[in-house]
């Protein structure tokens, strides 16, 4: 007997999406003439900052797309504020290492028509330790250390609508209402697609609290809850229809295999490299949330729209 044909696919929009990924090569991409550099006096007591948080943001992404350390950084963004021919002051070194520990970084994302139906996973990050080379090769000279990033990523668009950044301890399941309490209370959820870790009480009503669909595949030794609320009953539901037409069924008729475009989004998250280069958790956290705002503005040059064809 024959093996299957593989499936094809087939991208529509190839012409705008490589002109998009030329786009993405562009250093001027960046440098937004409107934008807001010197910080506005706020009439607290003490120094007022000199930058604003937009031209610390642009900074440090720059740091982040090109892997580079903070003086090289500031030499950098110097050579691009003259090729735009803007005569603005930058932030030396230690001012942006100062301000990356309290930065709230402003992550642009798109809103599709209709409900958002969101893809949810987690990966490890290393921030210390020899790379995966060294430790095949040598053996691990000092102790690895890692930690975890959460992203929530709307298929529609394909942005990041939510992360977390945790110690490598915690696990994902008491992560997700955190994530889901980043999407504003106005926009409707209408699924929430995740793997078998968040199999838990704690997500199935965090999900049915925001009137949404959990697609969670029960797991192995999973069982039925005590029907006392809506989302233990959603939840049974759930097993039973795994009982009765089976796991890969259940998972192509719900959509399930959708969630492989957020493990990708992972390998994208790493591509930016595969540790991140601060020590301290607070900076940790904005690298992290400037890898997910590149991300999400490469998104929004253009993005390909593939299908299958038979």
């Amino acid at each position: 007997m024959s093996k299957p044909s593989p499936a094809r696919y087939r991208t529509m929009n190839w012409s705008s999406y490589n002109a998009s990924l030329r786009k993405r090569g562009s250093l001027l991409i960046w440098v937004d003439r409107k934008m807001t550099w010197l910080a506005p006096r706020d009439g607290r007591p003490g120094r007022p900052p000199i930058f604003s948080d937009a031209a610390v943001q642009f900074c440090l992404s720059i740091k982040v797309l090109f892997k580079l350390p903070l003086r090289q950084t500031a030499g950098m963004v110097a050579s691009l504020l003259r090729m735009a021919g803007l005569d603005w002051p930058v932030p030396d070194f230690s001012t942006l290492c100062r301000r990356q520990k309290t930065l709230a970084v402003q992550i642009p994302y798109r809103r599709a028509d209709g409900p958002l139906n969101l893809l949810v996973d987690s990966t490890g990050i290393k921030f210390l330790g020899d790379g995966e080379w060294q430790a095949r090769k040598h053996g691990v000279q000092r102790r690895r250390q890692w930690r975890k990033v959460h992203l929530a990523m709307d298929p529609a668009t394909s942005d990041i609508r939510a992360v977390e950044f945790t110690p490598s301890r915690d696990g994902d399941s008491p992560v997700l209402p955190d994530l889901l309490g980043q999407i504003p209370a106005d926009e409707q959820i209408g699924t929430v697609t995740a793997d078998g870790a968040y199999d838990t009480r704690r997500c199935h009503k965090a999900i049915t609290a925001r009137d949404a669909t959990p697609i969670i595949p029960i797991r192995r030794n999973g069982r039925l809850w005590k029907d006392d609320c809506p989302a233990a009953r959603a939840r049974n539901e759930t097993l039973r229809a795994t009982r009765h037409y089976g796991r890969a069924f259940w998972k192509r008729w719900t959509g399930y295999h959708a969630r492989s475009r957020i493990e990708a989004k992972m390998r994208g998250l790493k591509s930016f490299g595969e540790r991140i280069m601060a020590r301290d958790p607070d900076r940790q956290t904005a690298e992290i949330h400037i890898r997910t705002a590149l991300m999400n503005r490469f998104n929004a040059l253009g993005t390909a729209e593939i299908i299958r064809v038979e």
